[in-house]
């Protein structure tokens, strides 16, 4: 969704101008992508600023919902992200922010390089009300001790007035100050009828301070027995902790995406043609342009080294944790960083083209999905809000009778500890770390909800080909007819091999570049997914080609051959023409140095591992046994291997399966789980929930473990928050639990949630394949 960054010089999309300026269609591949189908549907990602709970996402989608033109809204309050579905043909961008900012809140590109400035400011501003407030607190609990302590004529009355109007005036700046952002977002919330966690939380300020306030005023008045300042200042200091500690956590959690995103520079050095280059932004560059990278820099755009040599990080784009090597003719992709010297790339890829903006579309769809358990935590948040509010009058027309000013602070209590911050901070915050972490381990979270899918998964199926083994294959030997010769043969079946993304043919092509064969033509070009490729070739000659014509590569049933050549160690790759065949090539397979340990840390988890190959059985069993896989089928057709899984899925299997996604698409769209394997898998299409960017398979395991640890996570913050609700509640309506403790209860309830949730956060300094037995 992320095309290009946006230059410094774009407007901070606060005034109604600065909202208009992002109308202006140049500016929507900043922050959009256009649907494939339907050029005048857009969808946008955009971060929205003020959000704190549950129902303030609910709130912000609902009033985008509302907008005319506004197809789909999805909005995150753990992530603080949404995605917007619109048509350019009905609304502009600047209305459905306007919405946006008219329910409160404030919407801005999801690149927008001033965002991190305005987060920083905002948490200065954070940490400033919460020092006024704990200096304030600790001077009212000086004045408010002798209270606590004194004996019967120890205190007298002109005294003890003096103390309350000290502690009255110390609690004004924590009132007008410190609880500024409570008071703003209540007063919001009443004149658009509605009802967020932070109403609650600020009348039970207000009760608090208007009971005592009087208290102070008139001592012998109905409020005059006693004064609350000192469980109002201590409720909001712990209040304002645990919102300040969140705030921090939560972007830590969601601090992969971030990373990503920043990671495109806002301007490059464009070669003008004569030798000299300028500094341009970097949505201006199109494919063929030559660009210099400095070292320390960031590549702007997918490319090719044309001239010098260089070490790139590409960490967080395919998981790879060392230095890579890149010279010239060498690709480089866009996000990565320039670490050694100076080079020359020429751009072939840019904007949403490019592999950064297709995983950061990727992540971004993700951070707005959510799982089943936070999506009935929103839709309880306003009944248990409204049923909050109901029970804290309730208990206050239960008490006033006897006390009116124990009442309003019972009733205080009820609103304060009755606040379920935690409840919906439970899931999204677990499934956020954990995502960020898998992220940072070289694989993509697609959706949340397959988290919660994987981790009651029992089956994992692997494909063979490119997955279980290397997709680089090393031609063993070729065997062609009596007419045709090896280099005749190989130059053929480049021709079509070209066409294909399968690491057969990949192997094909490279064999025939490295020996110098200039690669015939090809025409009317198909491929059976899993089978092989079909077409037409042609030498290029200027007469009649000797050879040529109608072909097919692939599988021996594909090009109805069999027999042609004795059975043989490697993966056989058939060549045909309409007389018959032409060739085999065979190809050996390399399996991964980290499958057989993969394999064993699944079977010690109680899994059942398949193997699934459209290759010859014997190919299949071989590297089934290296990698000490006993259930094992070959010679699979994609409708093959989708019948075999729906078996397991009637057998009652919770299946993942684990494929390159060139012709595992049905299968990985039928599966429970999925995982598209390999960099040559064109992201932005790919049926899997996850995709893995590195070349191990060691994050598949690592996922595995780390979903199951994740649900554990989310049973536990979800127990927490139950049982902490539960037992406060009817102490709180009892009159057992003063306003200060259900403050610090509420605070510390949605810390614990957090920082359980961040322990998904840590990655194991052992082996990724270790975190299968947390």
């Amino acid at each position: 969704m992320i095309a290009a960054t946006l230059a410094p010089t774009a407007p901070i999309p606060h005034s109604r101008d600065a909202l208009a300026l992002l109308d202006d269609p140049l500016e929507w591949s900043a922050f959009s992508q256009a649907d494939r189908h339907d050029p005048l549907q857009w969808e946008s990602s955009v971060v929205i600023e003020g959000m704190h709970c549950a129902t303030c996402s609910l709130t912000v989608e609902d009033a985008l919902r509302r907008v005319p033109g506004v197809v789909s809204a999805h909005v995150s309050a753990a992530s603080q992200r949404a995605r917007v579905v619109w048509s350019s043909a009905a609304v502009q961008p600047s209305r459905w922010m306007q919405a946006v900012q008219q329910a409160g809140y404030r919407a801005v590109p999801a690149n927008d390089v001033f965002a991190s400035e305005r987060r920083r400011l905002a948490a200065r501003q954070s940490l400033w009300r919460w020092l006024v407030a704990g200096f304030c607190m600790m001077q009212v609990m000086m004045y408010a001790w002798p209270a606590y302590v004194a004996q019967p004529g120890d205190l007298s009355a002109e005294m003890e007035q003096l103390l309350r109007w000290a502690s009255w005036v110390l609690t004004l700046p924590v009132v007008f100050f410190s609880c500024g952002p409570f008071f703003k977002n209540a007063l919001r919330d009443m004149r658009q009828l509605r009802v967020s966690m932070d109403l609650p939380v600020a009348l039970g300020m207000v009760i608090t301070f208007v009971v005592s306030t009087a208290g102070t005023f008139d001592p012998q008045g109905i409020f005059g027995r006693e004064v609350f300042f000192d469980s109002l200042t201590m409720f909001v200091f712990f209040l304002l902790t645990g919102r300040w500690l969140e705030l921090r956590l939560r972007d830590r959690t969601a601090g992969a995406l971030e990373a990503l995103m920043n990671r495109l520079p806002d301007s490059v050095e464009r070669s003008t043609g004569q030798g000299v280059f300028e500094r341009v932004a970097v949505r201006r560059l199109v494919e063929g342009d030559l660009v210099r990278v400095q070292p320390g820099e960031a590549f702007a755009a997918d490319g090719v080294v044309e001239l010098g040599s260089t070490l790139v990080d590409e960490a967080l784009l395919s998981g790879e944790s060392y230095p890579l090597p890149r010279n010239a003719g060498s690709a480089v992709v866009a996000g990565s960083h320039n670490l050694l010297a100076t080079v020359l790339v020429r751009v072939t890829h840019v904007g949403e083209a490019t592999r950064f903006a297709q995983i950061v579309a990727l992540m971004e769809s993700a951070s707005t999905t959510k799982p089943r358990a936070a999506l009935l935590a929103d839709r309880l948040a306003k009944p248990f809000l409204l049923a909050v509010l109901a029970s804290a009058a309730l208990a206050c027309a239960w008490w006033w009778p006897q006390d009116p000013g124990h009442a309003l602070m019972v009733a205080v209590a009820v609103l304060i500890v009755t606040c379920p911050c935690a409840l919906s901070l439970a899931t999204p915050a677990a499934m956020l770390a954990a995502a960020g972490n898998l992220a940072r381990s070289g694989l993509l979270v697609r959706n949340l909800p397959s988290l919660e899918a994987l981790a009651a998964v029992n089956t994992v199926v692997f494909d063979k080909t490119g997955t279980l083994t290397r997709d680089a294959m090393a031609l063993k030997s070729t065997h062609t007819r009596l007419d045709v010769s090896r280099s005749e043969a190989l130059v053929m079946a480049a021709a079509l091999a070209q066409h294909s993304l399968h690491p057969a043919s990949k192997a094909l092509v490279r064999v025939a570049q490295e020996a110098g064969l200039v690669a015939w033509t090809c025409a009317a070009v198909q491929e059976a997914a899993g089978q092989g490729v079909a077409g037409l070739v042609f030498s290029g000659s200027a007469g009649e080609p000797k050879l040529g014509g109608p072909m097919r590569l692939g599988s021996a049933s594909f090009c109805e051959v069999a027999g042609a050549v004795d059975a043989e160690g490697g993966l056989q790759v058939h060549l045909a023409d309409a007389l018959g065949w032409v060739a085999t090539f065979v190809l050996q397979e390399e399996l991964r140095p980290e499958v057989p340990a993969l394999v064993v840390s699944l079977q010690a988890r109680g899994m059942q591992v398949h193997v699934l190959s459209g290759d010859r059985p014997e190919a299949v069993a071989q590297i089934a046994a290296l990698a000490g896989i006993t259930r094992v089928q070959g010679g699979c057709s994609p409708s093959d291997k989708l019948a075999y899984l729906q078996r397991l899925q009637a057998q009652g299997r919770t299946v993942a399966m684990v494929g390159d996604g060139l012709n595992d698409g049905p299968v990985l769209a039928g599966a429970h789980v999925s995982f598209a394997f390999g960099q040559a898998v064109p992201l932005a299409q790919a049926q899997s929930d996850f995709v893995v960017l590195g070349g191990t398979l060691e994050p598949v395991g690592f996922a595995l473990g780390l979903a199951r640890k994740t649900q554990r996570v989310v049973r536990q913050n979800l127990s927490w928050a139950l049982v902490y609700n539960a037992a406060c509640v009817p102490l709180a309506v009892l009159g057992y639990l003063p306003a200060w403790l259900a403050g610090l209860g509420m605070a510390v309830s949605s810390l614990l949630v957090v920082l359980n949730a961040l322990r998904l956060n840590r990655r194991p300094r052992a082996a990724p394949l270790a975190s299968l037995e947390v």
